[in-house]
């Protein structure tokens, strides 16, 4: 059978691999042998890979040429880039939403059968059945400005984006997932807890210190999330080894999900 989770004779691309998780991903990637290894960011990561295409992932025509950069097949796609709500609505929709999307539609023609997508998305989006007829309307909207207009008018978006982008991935991953694998292509997603990265800042800038905070004491392992966490869960589900999962968004949050939906903590606490 082989290694199921290494990545030797892979083609493998990363948005937002220069920092965070992202970083430590192309680290553990290049350490289970991937054969070749393209980095789209809007800088170029600190150690060596196969291809950096510098990208604005906000900017559609950006994009677009990013993706006409890429060469070859590519057999796993880690969506992975993200912003925090601090950097505007239509930006933020943008990154962690529209491009994602085109991304993966422009590649999915070159993901050959045994392939998968794999979208970072957040714990911050578990309230997608609150917003479940907004989301599938707003992703039936294939027009990238229509989509951005459309997302700027959404009383869920305008009220908190940030956890409204990321219910949205959960979401599309549910969407997409459904004729993706009928080609061999698998789609998923991790949903982290609070991670540690150069983004906390922002995070705790727009969301404040209390809710970070108490968002670890809940998970109960006395420290937040860092990148080398979430890395593993990324390279497990693009790899065979989760060659039959398909349209999950796995939560990586040390059981704080699992606490909140039992009743075994509450947003109370906050008040």
């Amino acid at each position: 059978m082989g290694n199921l989770f290494d990545y030797q004779g892979k083609r493998v691309v990363v948005t937002g691999g220069a920092t965070g998780i992202g970083a430590a991903l192309v680290d553990l990637l290049k350490e289970l042998g991937v054969e070749h290894l393209t980095v789209l960011d809007i800088k170029r990561p600190e150690v060596d890979v196969d291809a950096f295409v510098e990208v604005d992932l906000a900017d559609k025509g950006s994009l677009d040429a990013a993706v006409a950069r890429i060469e070859g097949p590519v057999h796993t796609l880690f969506s992975n880039a993200g912003v925090a709500a601090r950097s505007g609505l239509r930006t933020c929709m943008a990154v962690n939403v529209a491009a994602s999307r085109r991304l993966t539609d422009s590649l999915l023609d070159r993901i050959p059968a045994g392939g998968s997508v794999v979208f970072t998305a957040s714990m911050a989006g578990n309230g997608w059945p609150q917003h479940l007829e907004a989301i599938n309307g707003l992703l039936a909207i294939e027009d990238w400005d229509e989509f951005l207009d459309a997302a700027e008018a959404t009383e869920a978006a305008q009220a908190d984006v940030y956890p409204f982008s990321k219910a949205c991935m959960q979401v599309y991953v549910m969407r997409a997932s459904y004729e993706a694998i009928r080609r061999g292509v698998r789609i998923n997603s991790i949903c982290p807890a609070p991670v540690d990265t150069p983004l906390m800042v922002d995070f705790r800038h727009d969301m404040g210190d209390k809710v970070i905070d108490w968002s670890v004491d809940v998970q109960g392992n006395g420290r937040m999330a860092v990148a080398s966490d979430i890395a593993p869960p990324l390279a497990f589900m693009g790899s065979d080894a989760a060659a039959f999962i398909n349209g999950v968004n796995l939560l990586v949050d040390s059981g704080f999900t699992a606490a909140m939906t039992t009743g075994q903590a509450d947003f109370s606490a906050l008040a």
